[in-house]
């Protein structure tokens, strides 16, 4: 009897990925070569192999969701949001702190400093992430938000063979709390429903024998994903349903300078059961899958 094989990926989008000149189309509005806003080494070449893996082994996989960040110009973690003193931009990948704002080394430029100090106060209270201001990325409508040619044009053949519908999720989209992970905010946001716990999603990966995951960054949107739905199949299915989670390590790149962070979230998923594997591993069990 088939399995049932999902295959996640996590924003395999073009402001995300070290595209060569290629890849690269022009823009008609400035007249030169679009550029990722936010390329992770390795991606591209990570893209590759996902697509790959897709092409050939597509009549074993039960199932493909994709997580889209969706933001809009103006967010809190972008240079849009925040003056440094005297009004200067902030550059990116600058890190601001609560005890920044209070200090009024950077302050919002639309003058809410109490909300933007309630969401710092309880983003660093949770202790996953600090603030990090991003170059403006995956803005929606825009090119850098779409997903890699290579990965789209896979599973769009995948969508044709199956008959099947590619499920998309789109994150990111409220400019008040950061959204690296699929399954909630970072801050969820009372007001917005889009920013709390996404039990559909996870209800959607729930009947999967096996979840293989891969995407960009592994600092950063795999790790927040994997932790929270970890999180909940521990909670609601036990300690080993974890198995079912597999990352593919050779799909997956950390954002440079945050390797440490990403080597210690793959040490600590191995230890709780998640699977490390690599993509020729994962091919031989969908072509298994699909009885060949």
């Amino acid at each position: 009897m088939k399995r049932n094989l999902h295959l996640l990926i996590i924003d395999p989008q073009n402001d995300f990925c070290d595209l060569p000149s290629g890849y690269r189309p022009e823009n008609p509005a400035t007249r030169t070569a679009q550029a990722p806003a936010l390329p992770v080494s390795g991606a591209h070449q990570d893209m590759l192999r996902l697509a790959g893996l897709i092409n050939r082994g597509r009549q074993g996989l039960s199932a493909i969701s994709v997580t889209l960040d969706a933001h809009h110009r103006f967010d809190i973690a972008h240079p849009t949001f925040w003056a440094g003193p005297n009004g200067a931009p902030v550059a990116p990948f600058t890190p601001i702190s609560a005890a920044d704002v209070r200090a009024a080394r950077y302050l919002p430029r639309n003058g809410a400093t109490e909300r933007a100090l309630a969401y710092l106060d309880a983003l660093e209270a949770a202790g996953r992430y600090r603030l990090m201001v991003w170059p403006v990325h995956c803005e929606i409508g825009s090119w850098g938000g779409c997903v890699h040619d290579d990965v789209r044009a896979a599973y769009n053949r995948w969508e044709d063979a199956s008959l099947g519908v590619v499920g998309k999720l789109l994150k990111g989209s409220n400019p008040w709390t950061e959204h690296y992970s699929a399954v909630m905010a970072e801050v969820p946001d009372a007001a917005d429903p889009a920013t709390e716990l996404n039990l559909a999603f996870l209800d959607s990966l729930a009947p999967a024998e096996q979840i293989y995951i891969a995407g960009e960054a592994g600092s950063h949107c795999v790790k927040a994903s994997v932790e929270h739905i970890a999180g909940h199949f521990a909670e609601r299915f036990g300690e080993a349903a974890l198995a079912r989670l597999a990352l593919l390590t050779d799909c997956i790149s950390p954002v440079a300078g945050f390797e440490p962070q990403y080597h210690d979230f793959l040490a600590a998923m191995q230890a709780r059961g998640v699977q490390l594997v690599q993509s020729g591993e994962v091919l031989q069990e969908l072509l298994r899958n699909a009885g060949r």
